[in-house]
Parts: C-alpha cells; structure tokens; sequence
C-alpha cells in the first residue's frame, strides 16, 4: 500500500472491523445501576410500593466508547505506518553514496547504515549502479559496480576516530566516475563543516547530477571537548557543540589511567551559544593523576580528550640566598620567578630560612623541580639528599649572584666549573658593552624559539673552557659565553642561569622569554621524582602506544599507524597518519588528541542557489502509528473501567474522611552533660618571655659556654645599652644571652658573636640556624677580638681567626668589603671615620654593595636592607665592658678614652643602621634634587 499518506504493514487485520456490529449488540448486556435511598422512614415506606424498573439497553455514550476501544485495537494489530517511505531515485546514472563515517557519526551510525541500505535496496529494484565513498577513509574505491558489491562496502565500512577528508573524497569521485554524470547524488553528512566557508555541497553540485540529495544526522549528539587547561586551582574543559538551540548542561568526568572516573565537572551551555568552559575543582595532587577526560553520556573519539605528562602541573621549590625586602618585592630573588611559574606549575616555598631543614622538607614533598635563587653555598648535610633527589628525576634550577660568585668552585651541584667572581659588562672599568642573547641552539628545550631582541646583560659568571661545554650549553650570549648549562645526572638534571633571578644583572626576568624559558625547562621534569623517565625530549619520533577508538576507548591495536615526529613537525591534530591516541611507551608518551586546540563545531552553510533536496534518515520519515493506538486504546480502557465504577456505585459507598489529621508534638528532653568551658590558665612555658621580648629591643649575645667571655660579652652589651639609653632615643632592655642551638632567634635585630677558640665549636645545625637567621633579615656581628694578637705574627691566622674560618665554611656568605667611606654606617648617627674597639686598625667587613662597584651612581647602599655579616677583630664588646658601678672593665689599647669614646659611636651607629635601615643612602641625591628644584 505505498503512494498513499497511511499505510498498513497487516492490512488483513482490517477485516476485524465487520465483527464491531456483534460488539455492539454484546455491550447491551450491561446491568442497570442500583438504585440506592436514604434511611428516613417515610421515604422507605413511600417507595415499597414502586415497582422495580430495569433499563432496557446501557447508555448509548458508553456504547460508543468501547465501540471506539475496539477499532483502535484493531487499528494498531493492522500496523499502519503514517507517510510511508517512497523510491524514486532517478535513472539517469548510477547511484552516487557519499558518506561521512567521522567520528560524529557514531551515535546513529546504524540508522545511516539503514538508509544507504534502502538507499541501495532501491537501486537494486531498477537495476542502477551504485557508487559509494566514505569521507574518513585514506583510500577510495568509488567505482559503479552492482548493489551487491555496494552492500558489502557498506558492511565492512565503521566509523573512525577522525575528521573527514572531503576534498579528497571528491577527487576519487571524479576519477570514478570518469565524466559520468550521476542520477541521483545522496549525501548521508555528520552535519559538521570542516572550516566557516565549507564548500562541498556546492562541489558535489559540480559533479552535475540530475538529484542532489543532503541527509543529516542528529546533531545534538556531536559534543566536543575543544580544549583543556590545567590551572592553579582548578583544570578549565572548553566544549563546543553543533546544536546551538535550547541550554544544556553536560558532565565531564576526569578518569585515571585504569579508566575509572576520579573527578567530575559541569559545563553549562546558554541558549544560542555554540563554545562553554567549566571547571573541575580538584587538588592539584589529584589533578596530576587525570589520564584522560570523557563527556558523560556521550562516548566518541570527540568527546575525549587524552592528557599526558606534559598536561600535568609540576610541583616546583624555590629557595632564596637572600630574604629580599617585603616593602620592595620587585628586588626579591624570587618575584620574577614566582610570578613565572605561576600558571605553569604549584609553587611551595619552605617553611623556615634554615635550609638543613628547609631542604630536607621540601625533597619530602617529592617536587619535580626545585629553584635555589642566589644561593651559594648549602649546609654540608644536604648535599647528599639532593644529589640523590636529582638522580631519581628531579631538576635543580640555579640562579647566579653575589653568593654563587663568591662560593667555591668545588661545588658538585653546578654543571660547569665557574670562575671566582663576576664578569661586569658596560661597567665604569669594563671595556665591554652589555651583550644581547645570541640564536638558541638546535638542540635542547629551547630549540625552536626566536632570538629575543631588547635584552641586555650587564653582569654574569663565567664558565671555565671544557672541551664539552658547548654540548652543555641551552643558550648563550651573543660574545659566545654561556647563558644557561646544563648536566644531566642519571635520570635528573642540574641547570645553571648564569644571571641573577632579579633584574640587577640583566633585563631577562622582566621579559616574556625568560616565562617561556622557564616553561620549557619544568615542562622537561617529571611531575614527581619517582616518576618514570620520560624520554622525549631526545627521540626524534614516538611509536604508537594506545590509540583511539571511535567509540572514545583506548586499545593497543596500532594497526596502520606511524610513529609520531616530534618537535617543529609534531601535528596539532590526528590524521590518517597518526590518528589520535598516545604515542611513545609506557615509561613516557605524549598525547595526540582528535581535534586541534580552540576548535568550534559549526554546522554545514546552507546551499545558497543550489537545487537541493533535505532529507532525514530512516526511521524519521516514516512514523508508525501502531504505539500511538494502543496507548490511546488502553487509556479508553481505563476511562470504561472507572465509568463502570460509578456506575455500579463504588464511590457512593466510600466512607467520608477526616478533614483533620492529629499532629502530636514529641519533646525530648537533653540531660546537659557538665562542660568545664574554663580555658586552663597555665599558658605555654616562656609565652609571658616571648610577649616582653617582642615589646623591647634588646641587644643579644652568643653564649660560647666560657662563663668569662660570656660575661665580658653580658657587660659589654650593658654598657652600649646604657650609652644607648642617655644619647638617644632608643632605650633598650637589659642584653640577653642566647643559645644559637635552641633559642629563637628572630626577636633579636643583631646578634653579637665573640670569637673564642677555646669554646666549643658550634655544632653543624646551630650554624644552619645562624644561616637562616642571616637570610630572614637578621645581623650577625662576629668579633674574633683579635687585632692585637696579630702583631708579630707575621700575618698568620690567629687561633680566633681560624675557628671564624671553620665556622663561616658552612654558611652562605656573600662577597665582603670593609666599610667604604660613603656607606650608611659612617653616617647613620655620628659622622665616623672608623669603628674602633678594645683596638684600632681592623676594618669592619660588610656585604659588598654589587651596584655600587658596578656604576658610579654614588649610591651607597643596594636596596633597603642592611649587611647580614659583620666581621670586625677590634674587640668591641671589650671596649663597652662595664661593671655594676658603671666603670670600664677593660682597658682600651693604647690607652686612649677617645677611643672608648669612638667605639661607643661605632656602637650607637651599628644600632641605628640595624633599626633604620639605609634610609640616609637616599642623602646623595640631595644636591641633585635641589639643583632640578632650582631650575
């Protein structure tokens, strides 16, 4: 029964309908309905004497209803079928089949599959050819041949998990065809276009058949996963979807390498919009274990997108040389590389400044790189626990200054051997100008970058020659000398920046090359030291290891796949070539994903001037009218069922309920348990210690654990504080002594440390909580109390000077210069010369000021902050030693009280210059700002 707007698939059914006359006489048959009274006696009696009427036949309406019921039942046995699907293909030419067998396509690829098989089947009734090509496929063979030949490509054709290749679809058709025109064109689409000006509509068009037919899928199925971020606190998923119609929400699940979801997320999409970002909060720990991302519900190549180790965030350290100033942070060692690594990686920052703890700490954290900025010299117990760190995976970034210049040349944590000291450029006793950045090699992570232009470097250390020092080298200045090496210790690595960290020795932090440097080289590490080696940054191509599925599964069949190239040649997407999946093995790989970044699913432009015949797939076209009858028939039985109810009187007989339901209210009754809500009194021991220290100043002392030097060191402090108290402001409390071992030491703004050699020497954690002290802030002034011994002694080291030595070996020390005249201690309250003590001659030793020697500014000071280290053999706590009668202890040599005098000054300008800082630096530029004023 085709040709007609309804059709029957059992159309003898339909003889049912003469038997409805039988089911209309059998309905008479219902009882009549009882008839019920009320109670009232009077009534009663008034109606014993009625006679008893029947009704002859049931209610014509009631009748009708079930006459109705049972022509649906019939109806639907007949199975009628609501536009038909009609066969007119024209037989001009053969039958052209272009199909996309995309990745789109997986959801409904059975219906396609039925309709180019109807498609086929009416072909086969008028004896057409068939032609058939599949857009995903790297090979065509579109030849007409018998609908029998076109049923087996279509069932040994599937899916793939790639894009189409049209253009060359259309050229195998033409081949095919050789100027054959074709009847009837069919075109079964994913409905996505490749680009915004897809033009394969108008192509087919071209090949001039006598009926252009487009067929389309279901769109709302064709979801993407565009693109992936992994950021600081959360990863962001970008989707894009074909259907721009009504708002959705849709589920990303986040599933580790077993394939099991770990993490989930939402991404809801506004009505009209086509692109929508959600996030999937996680730890970042948790993050890192996320092998792959899945839209829930939808299973297709292009609603996964793989993740490998390099999508992971590293945990990257840094540790600093130097605390820097908090009101300047622009000076701080790690303000670039911080703000660097930022959206790249988790940045951790030890707890404390003593790094024999702090180093030990971080390395438990397992992280993939760790940053020491300007440190020079590291305690001698965390050598070991980092070389063996580094030789699991871990990557140790070196950043130069005045610490590493000054530090020997010994250390096994610098991949080359540098030279003692810094090399200035452009400097007043430097012939060379500030050199600029020379070509990346070709090798190394930063291989393939541009030369920078506009950064300069004005200071570096030095690599000495080695015949592999080129090999070494990352990138290097425009002079030859080296910018960045490198040494590879079994699976880690050590990198040295030959600059420092901040701006001072070159403009490379304040650029975006020195983000991308940074990138390049954590994105080298491994996400945990323990990790298994990676090895691409050496292969030049990566074989297959789990591919793709259409379906979004991995498997590890390879099939036709090549190896990946890696490097400038990498692609951006898969192809036949290398379609999506992992490549590498199973110590390391890289992901190669279905769609390129930021890609927006966009349906196919509409066929302007073309004559074009739209039509859905089968299934759609015709409507079967068989579930719709039955269910209404079934509903019509329901209705009779209820009406038969009141008729009969069911309702009537129901008893009346209650309006009101009873609410009881329970009180339950709580026994209050007895509380003690009193905090106890007694408060940590030292807390009332901890609270007076931190409301006064006052000035510490080592406890060397010689009762006379300690007490000579208690009066000595007494008589500044004293000297303090009457000639300025400053009134501190009396001096405490304290123990470097166990004391805390950050109350205190100096330290004074006097030299014994007879003393217990410091054990190696005492020293490396003096070294943390000096690199939060603090000051230590040692005074090894020795200028007198000296003479006669032919210059040798005396026994104070040397255990200064043993002492000093395993702190980080940066350069020293004595106190130049025009530095902020010969001005910070007295106008000094000198800084005197018991004796006279021996200067007093400070941080040596880098950019004063490196210009002739005249500044005196570099930065806010004040020397860490002070080293004076001129005995000052001797020179301030007084009794309980306020009278000097010792005397001073020779014997002058103006020298006790100076030393006191000395003394009062060491306090000022610890408290105030060099603020009076700024002085030099007095006469220059008048001079401007004036004009």
């Amino acid at each position: 029964m085709s040709g007609l707007p309804l059709a029957f698939g059992a159309p003898l059914v339909l003889a049912a309908l003469a038997v409805l006359p039988l089911i209309w006489w059998l309905l008479k048959l219902t009882p009549p309905r009882p008839k019920y009274e009320v109670f009232p006696p009077l009534r009663i009696l008034a109606s014993v004497l009625k006679r008893e009427e029947t009704p002859a036949k049931s209610p014509w309406w009631l009748t009708l209803l079930r006459m109705m019921m049972a022509a649906l039942v019939i109806f639907a046995l007949a199975d009628p079928v609501l536009n038909p699907r009609t066969a007119t293909l024209s037989a001009n030419g053969p039958l052209v089949l272009v199909m996309d067998n995309s990745w789109a396509t997986v959801a409904d690829w059975d219906r396609r599959v039925e309709t180019a098989t109807a498609l086929i089947g009416d072909a086969e009734a008028r004896d057409i050819p068939v032609s058939i090509a599949f857009t995903a496929d790297q090979t065509h063979d579109a030849t007409p041949g018998t609908t029998a030949a076109a049923l087996d490509k279509l069932g040994a054709a599937s899916p793939h998990p790639l894009r189409p290749d049209r253009p060359r679809t259309l050229e195998a058709l033409r081949t095919a065809l050789s100027g054959e025109t074709p009847g009837t064109l069919v075109y079964i689409a994913d409905g996505i276009a490749a680009e915004a000006d897809d033009t394969f509509l108008t192509d087919l068009a071209s090949l001039s058949p006598a009926e252009l037919r487009l067929i389309e899928g279901s769109g709302a199925a064709s979801i993407a996963i565009a693109g992936a971020s992994n950021g600081a606190d959360a990863l962001t998923v970008t989707l894009s979807r074909l259907d721009a119609g009504e708002a959705q929400s849709v589920v990303i699940d986040a599933r580790d390498r077993q394939g099991r979801v770990i993490a989930s997320g939402q991404v809801d999409f506004e009505a009209g919009t086509h692109e929508a970002s959600g996030e999937i909060a996680a730890p970042f720990e948790l993050r890192n274990d996320f092998a792959r991302l899945s839209i829930s519900g939808i299973g297709s190549a292009g609603a996964t997108h793989l993740l490998d180790d390099g999508f992971r965030r590293r945990k990257v350290a840094l540790v600093s040389g130097d605390s820097g100033d908090g009101f300047q942070p622009l000076l701080s060692p790690l303000y670039y590389i911080e703000r660097a690594l930022g959206p790249y990686a988790d940045v951790v920052k030890p707890g404390q400044s003593d790094l024999a703890v702090a180093i030990p700490e971080i390395l438990r954290q397992n992280p993939s790189a760790l940053v020491l900025a300007d440190v020079g010299r590291l305690p001698a117990d965390v050598y070991e626990p980092l070389q063996a760190w580094i030789a699991r995976g871990g990557t140790l970034i070196r950043f130069a200054g005045p610490r590493l210049a000054a530090a020997p040349s010994d250390d096994p944590l610098v991949p080359v051997i540098l030279r003692q000291g810094e090399r200035s450029l452009g400097g007043a006793l430097s012939w060379a100008e500030p050199q600029p950045l020379a070509d990346f090699p070709s090798f190394g992570p930063f291989a393939g970058m541009a030369r920078p232009d506009g950064i300069l470097v004005k200071r570096q250390v030095l690599a000495e020659p080695t015949p592999d020092l080129a090999q070494r080298t990352w990138a290097s200045l425009a002079d030859g000398t080296p910018l960045v090496t490198v040494e590879e210790n079994a699976a880690g690595r050590v990198v040295l920046f030959h600059v420092s960290a901040e701006a001072t020795w070159s403009d490379l932090p304040i650029s975006g090359t020195f983000v991308e440097m940074l990138r390049r080289i954590v994105q080298l590490t491994r996400v945990g030291a323990a990790d298994a080696q990676n090895g691409q940054a050496t292969a030049p191509s990566l074989p297959p290891f789990r591919l793709l599925t259409e379906r979004g599964a991995l498997t590890t069949e390879a099939g036709a796949a090549k190896p990946l190239p890696i490097g400038p040649d990498q692609p951006q997407s898969a192809t036949f070539d290398n379609p999506p999946g992992l490549y590498g093995t199973e110590d390391g790989f890289t992901a190669l994903n279905l769609l390129p970044p930021e890609t927006q699913l966009r349906p196919l432009p509409s066929a302007n001037g073309l004559t074009l015949t739209r039509e859905p797939m089968a299934g759609t076209a015709a409507t079967p009218l068989k579930p719709g009858l039955l269910s209404l028939a079934f509903l019509l039985l329901l209705l009779d069922s209820l009406i038969v109810l009141f008729i009969g009187g069911a309702f009537a007989r129901l008893p009346k309920r209650a309006a009101t339901a009873g609410v009881l209210a329970l009180a339950m009754a709580f026994s209050a348990l007895p509380v003690d809500r009193t905090l106890a009194a007694d408060d940590k021991p030292g807390d009332e210690v901890i609270l007076e220290r931190l409301e006064n100043t006052h000035l510490a002392y080592v406890v060397t654990g010689e009762p006379e030097v300690d007490r000579l060191s208690e009066q000595g402090l007494t008589g500044l504080t004293e000297f303090l108290t009457y000639r300025t402001t400053l009134e501190p409390s009396p001096p405490v002594g304290v123990d470097i071992a166990k004391d805390e030491l950050s109350f205190y703004p100096i330290i004074f440390w006097p030299i014994s050699a007879s003393a217990p020497m410091p054990t190696q954690a005492a020293i490396s909580r003096i070294d943390a002290y000096m690199r939060a802030g603090g000051t230590v002034l040692f005074d090894t109390r020795d200028q007198f011994s000296n003479l006669g002694n032919d210059g040798a080291p005396s026994p104070n000077s040397e255990r200064l030595q043993a002492i000093l070996a395993n702190i980080d020390i940066p350069p020293l210069e004595p106190v130049p005249s025009d530095h902020v201690l010969t001005r910070a309250f007295y106008l000094l010369q000198g800084f005197p003590g018991r004796y006279e001659g021996s200067p007093l030793w400070v941080e040596a000021r880098q950019e004063a020697q490196a210009s002739n500014s005249g500044v005196a000071s570099s930065g806010d902050g004040v020397t860490p280290i002070m080293i004076t053999g001129n005995d000052l706590l001797g020179a301030w030693a007084i009794d309980e009668t306020g009278r000097s202890v010792m005397p001073v040599v020779p014997a002058d009280e103006m020298q006790r005098e100076m030393s006191f000054r000395s003394g009062v300008n060491i306090m000022m210059y610890m408290l105030t800082g060099n603020y009076k630096a700024d002085q030099v530029h007095v006469p220059a700002l008048l001079e401007r004023l004036g004009q």
